[in-house]
């Protein structure tokens, strides 16, 4: 027998596919925030962290989504043991009060199914201000290995690091502008 539907059931109330949000973990070997860090006008410091965990919620059909990734500061990584040590310290991060700086945002500007901007907070060294990125590249494939949809994205955007605290090096002519990237790689849960 086949089944009819009336129009004013709609077609989710049919047994039709809806859309709906899917939930993705952010895979810690495949997602690195990295950053540039001034060096008193003569040189930028590149650095990035190795440790990350997360969440993104993503409704491509209804042009929605969330997004949140923790960092862990102790993974800091200049590729310089005596600036890592001392952007751990109490100098500057100072980890064993502020161990973990965080993303929180909602997936924006949609445009056929993939977000283009993200509206968020960081919070960093206890302070949370409002910081927006652009999302330069989104795409979804079949993960070939784990068979579930695997997505991944470049985001950017750029913080005062005084805004949160970490004036080091001001005085001395440091510019306090911080870009950011986030490369981030996530795994359906479903």
């Amino acid at each position: 027998m086949k089944k009819v539907c009336p129009i004013f059931l709609g077609i989710a109330a049919c047994g039709a596919v809806s859309a709906a949000p899917f939930t993705y973990d952010v895979d810690p070997e495949h997602t690195y925030p990295s950053f540039e860090a001034d060096h008193m006008g003569l040189s930028i410091w590149r650095g990035k962290f190795n440790k990350t965990t997360g969440k993104v919620t993503l409704d491509k059909a209804a042009g929605r989504g969330t997004v949140e990734v923790m960092i862990d500061l102790a993974s800091i990584d200049f590729g310089h043991d005596k600036l890592n040590d001392w952007a751990r310290s109490p100098e500057f991060f100072d980890i064993a009060k502020y161990p973990q700086a965080s993303y929180k945002g909602k997936l924006a500007g949609f445009a056929m199914g993939v977000p283009t901007r993200v509206a968020g907070e960081l919070t960093l060294h206890g302070v949370t201000k409002p910081l927006a990125l652009k999302i330069n590249s989104f795409k979804c494939i079949p993960h070939p290995l784990f068979k579930r949809e695997l997505c991944g994205a470049d985001a950017a955007g750029t913080f005062k690091r005084d805004d949160f605290g970490l004036d080091a090096g001001k005085s001395f002519g440091f510019k306090m502008d911080v870009p950011l990237r986030i490369q981030v790689e996530a795994l359906r849960t479903d």
